[in-house]
């Protein structure tokens, strides 16, 4: 595919929208909506019997639901993706690490959006006072069994793609 041309139609500090004039292979031309988001970290950390998770309202589906702690750098900042792992976790569960794994690197919506994350697993954690944004008052966390884990997807609990994706990384390697 070859990009004819570019404009964008909507942006706010987290992200861009873009409609794309495109030429397919066959000549056929068409358009593509696109999604500018920066990339994020999803960190799994990892206990003994199964992970810590977060809950929270996700306003664009209004409703509550289990994820793995996740977040990108503030607007216009950008950084390396450990260490904004490490800081969401702290940030929205108060554990820190002693150890990082780079699990992977996947993508949230490829179909329209370029935005990706790295996955990290981890490990060797310790408790401490969480530091929440604004935007993450409501937010709880607590640890969850791999048993639980297992029921909280089956009974829709856990419904973040970018979560269950990370969690399939962290499976095929065990």
């Amino acid at each position: 595919m070859e990009q004819i041309s570019s404009r964008v139609v909507y942006r706010n500090p987290w992200m861009t929208v873009r409609e794309d004039e495109i030429r397919r292979l066959d000549g056929t031309s068409g358009i593509y909506g696109v999604v500018e988001k920066p990339d994020f970290a999803l960190v799994l950390p990892r206990w003994r019997d199964g992970f810590w998770m977060v809950e929270q309202f996700r306003y664009p589906v209004g409703r509550r639901a289990w994820e793995f702690p996740q977040g990108s750098w503030g607007a216009g900042a950008e950084g390396d993706p450990a260490a904004l792992a490490r800081q969401e976790l702290a940030e929205e569960t108060g554990l820190r690490a002693e150890e990082m794994i780079h699990l992977g690197h996947l993508y949230e919506a490829y179909g329209y959006c370029t935005q990706g994350f790295d996955v990290y697993l981890a490990s060797g954690l310790a408790e401490g006072e969480p530091d929440r944004e604004a935007t993450e008052m409501d937010m709880i966390h607590r640890a969850v069994t791999d048993e639980e884990i297992t029921s909280m997807i089956r009974t829709g609990q856990i419904v973040d793609a970018p979560s269950l994706a990370a969690l399939t990384l962290y499976r095929l390697g065990t």
